[in-house]
């Protein structure tokens, strides 16, 4: 059986194959994540949804790679690794700087004449809507400090800063990445978008969020939560719900 077929590619994870399923998910994480905060959505979209999740480099079984700290190059990467995938209709999940990262990805399947069925931008603001961020600039101890406040990371990785700071190499790198990330005035794709956020999330505001609309030539739709930046911690079986949804009917 070819790595393709069981999903071991240094960037993309596949838990749960499910070779009868007509749509694939491709799931981008958070800064500082690793593809396995997608396993629950994978288990749960199985086996109506072939999910994929992006595993970057400099975390995971990738520990031991060099960070990337410039989206662009991501974007390429991920492009080049998505290659084989390519036989099913594609949707793309992206929560925070994934959600961005999930645009620019679009942006250059559909440059490369890859149709897509829909983009879901989760916890993050449209990439027009630039905000200055220093958070790569930190110390190790504010950065600490700061993932602690997200609530994003693993809870028991939160508790053992010995072990965290192996991690935040790759942290501070995706925050250079996202926070240097420079939009391209004007860009567009063609498949819909759908935004997703939490109500409390300081770092995207429902102007901010509603903006993604200005991105897609398609379909727009905005759905609030209850929660901060990782709502989806709470909300991922109504979120879960909501992208099977519109899968099944795209």
């Amino acid at each position: 059986m070819s790595s393709a077929a069981t999903g071991q590619n240094a960037w993309i994870r596949r838990f749960h194959p499910a070779p009868e399923a007509r749509t694939r998910l491709i799931c981008l994480p958070h800064a500082g994540g690793s593809a396995n905060y997608y396993f629950p959505i994978s288990a749960e979209l199985f086996p109506s949804v072939d999910v994929l999740a992006v595993q970057y480099p400099g975390r995971g079984d990738r520990i031991r790679e060099s960070s990337v700290d410039n989206m662009e190059t991501l974007a390429d990467c991920i492009v080049d690794a998505l290659e084989p995938w390519r036989d099913l209709p594609l949707a793309l999940f992206g929560h925070s700087m994934g959600a961005t990262l999930a645009f620019e990805v679009a942006r250059r399947l559909e440059g490369d004449a890859v149709p897509l069925l829909a983009l879901f931008a989760s916890g993050r603001r449209a990439p027009s809507r630039h905000r200055t961020g220093t958070v790569h600039l930190y110390s190790d101890d504010e950065l600490m400090a700061e993932l602690k406040k997200l609530n994003g990371t693993d809870s028991q990785l939160l508790e053992d800063s010995s072990v965290l700071r192996l991690f935040l190499p790759a942290i501070r790198s995706d925050y250079k990445a996202i926070e240097t990330y420079v939009h391209q005035s004007g860009s567009v794709i063609k498949c819909p978008i759908y935004a997703f956020f939490g109500d409390r999330d300081t770092g995207a505001t429902l102007e901010e969020v509603r903006a993604w609309r200005t991105h897609t030539v398609s379909r727009f739709e905005l759905t609030e939560f209850p929660g901060g930046h990782f709502y989806l911690n709470e909300q991922a079986p109504a979120v879960i719900e909501i992208v099977s949804k519109y899968l099944a009917k795209l």
